[in-house]
């Protein structure tokens, strides 16, 4: 007889499957490898010392009347949570006082009828289902080590009453939780359904009955072959993997009758026919196509366009942080201010906000706060000129940085303004700021001492004030005092018909839109080439007034 193979992988492997659980098959195949009869035989008289008598190794039928060689191996196909009652449970439920739950009600009027008919077909093969008392107490119990004789643990004994799986939770009522999210002072029923928080699952074992011989239903004999757990996801985990083609596992028993079992697990899942895999099919489709039609009605089949001859700004900024000033727990407030010719924004439309006061922490020589805070507006501009000599003004970020203290006292820290980048994008900008100030001491005690300080009774006053219309703006006499600087975060995104047309009908237009992306290095651009030509007609004067003669007529033709 060859030498059998064993397996001796008994970790779980872990499969996923789109396919309902309840159609899992797995044949087990449970068979007895060495009797006691054998390792137990009595030699009778003997014609020589070397020889024995072979009816000695013959196994003696039980009392019972049942033949030993079927009790030797066992096959069974089991399905998804089958229940196959054990010899233990036969006997515990059929006597009605041992049923104390509706479940074991129900246990006992199956088992009834399985006895009256004849049809149990397992006897030492059996099943416990997450219904089961058995697998509860298995998943609260569980060793943490290999030893044989573990001692639990502290937090092995506080965690047995913890179940894993995941309680029934509250649903949202008007899109308030109707729980608290900081439970002060838990109770202990709390802290039990909400220590521990799994996905949803289910288990199953499938166990053996390996006792002798007419001692059938003894707890001490029952033993794990597999065990089988599934989660709302079609994460199927099973332990130990099927057998396959990598050989048997086996089992020893132990006591004064040492036997070795071995057995085998395989899927026996029968395969989708191709109709049922087309009927999947259009269902998924069928689903997936609600499931678009639903999204598209949320969001629209249309994409929205601009009205012709106009540019949608969007901004997705972050003020990201701020350093470099003289106190703590900075704040930051922002407003952007939209040029009053042809720029609009929704009436919604929020251009200002204030961020949280955030303590500063030493980074080099410097204490930065950072504050991380998000913020976003939109703004259209449509154009009215189309002449080539005018260039679209642009939105102005401006931001003034306070600071407060203890005593809510507040202190303006400096005041900055940053023209938004006018390319799409991404940018990072830093804007320095400035603060004014009064000469003295006494300023400067009134300020340490009661909060408060000089401020801008206009911000756009940083850079220049929209409601100026002189040609030269005055800060003589205005004195002020450089501070920190703030770091902001933009993200650009432009929107218009115009970048859509074709370059040949963009340069036909002139348009002002046509000169948006880079109005910045077009203005740079003018500026040189008017220094350029100013500075050849300052040749083309020099050379009028020289003497004709020491003009050549190649310079002349040149110039």
């Amino acid at each position: 007889m060859a030498e059998t193979v064993w397996n001796t992988d008994t970790g779980e492997a872990v499969y996923r499957s789109r396919d309902p659980v309840r159609n899992l098959r797995l044949r087990v195949h449970l068979q007895r490898i060495t009797s006691s009869n054998i390792l137990q035989y009595q030699p009778v008289a003997q014609r020589g010392k070397d020889l024995i008598d072979l009816a000695t190794f013959r196994p003696h039928p039980t009392a019972s009347g049942h033949r030993p060689n079927e009790d030797e191996e066992e096959e069974i196909v089991i399905g998804w949570q089958e229940k196959l009652f054990s010899q233990f449970e036969v006997d515990l439920y059929q006597n009605e006082a041992a049923c104390q739950s509706p479940l074991d009600h129900q246990y006992r009027q199956e088992i009834l009828k399985l006895e009256d008919s004849g049809r149990r077909k397992n006897r030492r093969i059996f099943t416990y289902t997450d219904s089961d008392r058995y697998t509860n107490l298995e998943e609260h119990c569980q060793k943490m080590t290999t030893a044989t004789k573990e001692v639990p643990s502290f937090l092995v004994e506080r965690m047995a009453n913890v179940r894993r799986r995941r309680q029934d939770r509250r649903g949202m009522e008007g899109g308030i939780l109707k729980s608290r999210i900081v439970t002060w002072e838990p109770s202990e029923e709390f802290i039990r359904n909400n220590h521990v928080i799994n996905t949803p699952l289910q288990t199953m074992y499938i166990m053996a009955d390996l006792g002798p011989y007419g001692k059938l239903g003894y707890k001490n004999y029952e033993h794990v072959l597999c065990t089988l757990k599934v989660d709302s996801n079609g994460v199927i985990t099973v332990k130990p993997d099927f057998s396959g083609l990598k050989g048997p596992y086996r089992i020893e028993t132990e006591g004064e009758r040492q036997e070795l079992w071995k057995y085998t697990i395989d899927n026996v899942s029968s395969l989708a026919q191709p109709e049922e895999e087309e009927r999947e099919q259009r269902v998924f489709k069928d689903l997936y196509g609600r499931h678009k039609e639903y999204l598209s009605s949320l969001v629209g089949t249309d994409f929205e366009m601009t009205v012709p001859g106009a540019l949608r700004l969007f901004v997705n900024g972050e003020v990201v942080s701020a350093q470099g000033y003289e106190y703590d727990n900075l704040y930051v407030h922002f407003f952007v201010e939209l040029p009053t010719t042809n720029w609009s924004s929704p009436a919604f439309q929020q251009l200002s906000g204030v961020t949280q006061t955030c303590a500063a922490r030493s980074l080099g020589m410097d204490k930065v706060a950072y504050f991380s805070y998000p913020f976003s507006f939109e703004a259209s501009f449509l154009h009215e000129d189309e002449s080539a000599e005018a260039l679209p003004a642009w939105p102005v970020l401006y931001c003034e940085v306070l600071s407060l203290d203890f005593w809510q006292r507040y202190r303006v820290e400096g005041y900055g303004a940053v023209v938004l980048p006018a390319t799409p994008g991404s940018h990072t900008l830093t804007v320095s700021t400035w603060r004014p100030m009064e000469l003295g001491t006494v300023a400067e005690l009134r300020r340490f001492f009661i909060g408060g300080s000089l401020e801008l009774e206009d911000l756009s006053y940083v850079r220049i004030p929209g409601t100026f219309k002189g040609g030269r703006l005055s800060r003589f006499g205005f004195r002020t005092k450089t501070t920190g600087s703030v770091t902001f975060r933009l993200h650009c995104l432009q929107q218009s018909r115009a970048f859509m047309e074709s370059s040949s009908l963009r340069k036909r237009m002139r348009s002002v839109l046509d000169r948006l992306e880079g109005f910045s290095q077009q203005s740079s651009i003018h500026n040189v080439l008017e220094a350029f030509h100013r500075a050849r007609r300052r040749m083309q004067e020099a050379r009028e007034s020289l003497p004709q003669d020491l003009v050549s007529p190649s310079r002349t033709m040149a110039s």
